[in-house]
């Protein structure tokens, strides 16, 4: 029922991947620069500091570049829970659009941290880039689900978490010390977020709105005819997306906005509630943005240099990349379920080898096979447990359910992910190699509950999707 187009192809770039571009960049950004800005905070922007010892290992710096890392998902947090009221009352595209503003504050306090001699600067800086992530998790994934056939849906729903990899190696790459990522340049490396916002408001107002939200939150019957066209369907593909909207639109007409209450209470959308729930919050306490964030300081503390830890980390995004691009072709072929299962089996088999292998880093050849683990764990996250989550939680519910359960579902993931940012270092410090059991035992759990509970969704419209659920009451 259709299939990727020149226009399609424009307005997945200009919603999902400027979008998909911070969430990605403003992830790994920190990662690289690690060292130089623990350094530039324990020197200049914090008073109190012991400098007689690594800036890593005083305790006042570990705590501020703790917080300056994980306040970003506070921010992912506070855009979150507002998804599903912008979404409704200012469109997927109309919310795309006014979450810039949020980057361009962010950028120029994160740009003019270090000229003021200021952490709280750059706190705030990445807690309002944070929102306006919080806002693209939601906002993209929605409008990209709702104006893609469902042939290649889930093809293009990856698109996301795509750029989101390629985003992250960029943001390495430019955080190597030869490029941005050295004492002088780092505040630059942090502002040049706000370039993909303004290629997005240069790019995303030629698009028309969501098909499905003008006809069944705004009633724009014509336009939202006009905005398939605009898409260029063929006359067979928008009689029959139009007639599938039409009867959407007829069984949700009882409760047009779902709330958080009914996607309790209700048996039939409690159950994907609880899929969406899950899979989110395991995408982020399987452990891999402790990966995301701290890998450079994982690879220094078993006994790397500065130089190879970064190009370890390097290595890391790379094959984020090419497993993610991977995964975009095995979605519609393989299915959602059983690259969720592979993914966690495999990243579960990397943790339990990495808690293993990193007490043996003084041997100087485990230091390499502790790279060659954590390059596996990525592979197994990005081949299914990366991408699907951001584009499942949209195929579970109907239009009157998606923005609230979206919401619930991006707040989760950025609540988890914020948890994972904020303890990794204090507790790798208590328990040392220990912590990723934690993670380990997290992925078991998930394994046993996709195989029993996640339902595929493969080449489903979402009426047959919903239908699944109450079969199950």
């Amino acid at each position: 029922m259709g299939a990727m187009n020149i226009r399609l192809a424009f307005a997945i770039i200009a919603s999902s991947c400027w979008s998909a571009f911070q969430h990605g960049y403003n992830t790994g950004v920190l990662n690289a620069p690690h060292e130089i800005i623990c350094e530039w905070l324990q020197r200049d922007a914090l008073t109190g500091t012991n400098t007689t010892v690594p800036a890593e290992d005083d305790k006042r710096v570990n705590t501020a570049m703790s917080v300056i890392v994980s306040i970003y998902c506070v921010g992912g947090m506070i855009g979150g829970v507002f998804t599903g009221l912008v979404a409704d009352r200012f469109g997927r595209k109309g919310g795309l659009l006014l979450n810039n503003i949020f980057v361009f504050l962010g950028a120029a306090c994160e740009g003019a941290a270090k000229s003021a001699n200021s952490a709280e600067l750059i706190m705030l800086g990445r807690l309002l880039i944070g929102v306006n992530s919080g806002f693209n998790a939601g906002l993209a994934p929605l409008y990209v689900s709702e104006i893609a056939p469902v042939s290649i849906r889930g093809s293009i729903g990856t698109v996301y978490q795509l750029v989101i990899s390629v985003t992250i190696l960029l943001s390495q790459a430019l955080g190597l010390e030869s490029a941005l990522g050295n004492d002088n340049d780092w505040p630059y490396l942090l502002a040049l977020t706000a370039i993909p916002a303004v290629l997005q408001c240069l790019t995303l107002p030629f698009c028309p709105e969501s098909p499905k939200y003008l006809l069944l939150k705004r009633g724009k019957d014509e336009k939202a005819q006009k905005a398939l066209t605009w898409f260029q369907r063929t006359d067979a593909a928008i009689l029959e997306e139009m007639e599938e909207m039409h009867q959407e639109a007829e069984k949700t007409k009882v409760s047009k906005v779902v709330t958080l209450r009914q996607l309790i209470l209700k048996q039939q959308l409690r159950q994907p509630l609880i899929i969406a729930v899950m899979v989110m919050a395991a995408q982020q306490l399987s452990g891999i943005n402790a990966v995301i964030f701290y890998s450079t300081a994982i690879f220094h503390k078993i006994q790397l240099s500065r130089a190879q830890s970064q190009y370890a980390t390097l290595a890391i995004g790379i094959t984020n990349v090419v497993m993610t691009g991977v995964s975009l072709f095995l979605v519609e072929t393989t299915g959602r379920k059983t690259l969720l299962t592979a993914g966690f089996f495999g990243m579960m088999l990397s943790t339990v080898s990495l808690s293993i292998a990193i007490n043996y880093s003084h041997v100087s050849w485990v230091s390499y096979l502790c790279i060659a683990i954590i390059i596996l764990f990525v592979a197994m996250f990005a081949i299914g447990p990366g991408s699907i989550p951001w584009f499942l939680v949209t195929e579970l519910f109907n239009q009157a359910a998606r923005p609230s359960a979206t919401s619930v579902a991006v707040t989760v993931n950025w609540t988890a992910n914020f948890v994972v940012g904020l303890s990794f270092l204090p507790l790798s410090l208590v328990i040392g190699s220990k912590v990723f059991i934690i993670f380990a035992a997290v992925q078991i759990i998930l394994i046993l509950f996709i195989h029993f509970k996640v339902p595929e969704t493969k080449n489903k419209t979402v009426e047959e999707i919903t239908a699944m659920f109450r079969q199950n009451m």
